[in-house]
């Protein structure tokens, strides 16, 4: 088993569904550099300081990098601070 949390680099993209596309982008080199893609995630935890109104764009992106099952399980939590970003993702990724 591998586990990454997303990796924020530099300061917070104000646009929401930039912020969850650069998540998702730097979630992507991690995975490469232990040698995963997003088909060996197996568990996703994501964090949303306001989940009624993001989860229309983080599903849209969450549409395109998960498009074939099997899907991965996905927990998403509400919260109320992220220092300075709206949305985080954390995964477990599973070695063949």
């Amino acid at each position: 088993m591998r586990y990454a949390s997303e990796v924020n680099e530099g300061g917070p993209e104000p646009d929401f569904a930039k912020q969850v596309q650069l998540a998702f982008d730097n979630l992507e080199a991690v995975l490469k550099a232990a040698d995963c893609t997003f088909d060996d995630i197996v568990d996703v935890t994501s964090f949303h300081t306001d989940p009624e109104t993001q989860l229309g764009t983080i599903m849209e992106v969450k549409n395109r990098v998960f498009a074939e099952p099997p899907f991965p399980n996905w927990t998403a939590v509400g919260v109320t601070w992220l220092s300075g970003f709206d949305f985080e993702i954390k995964v477990i990724a599973s070695l063949h």
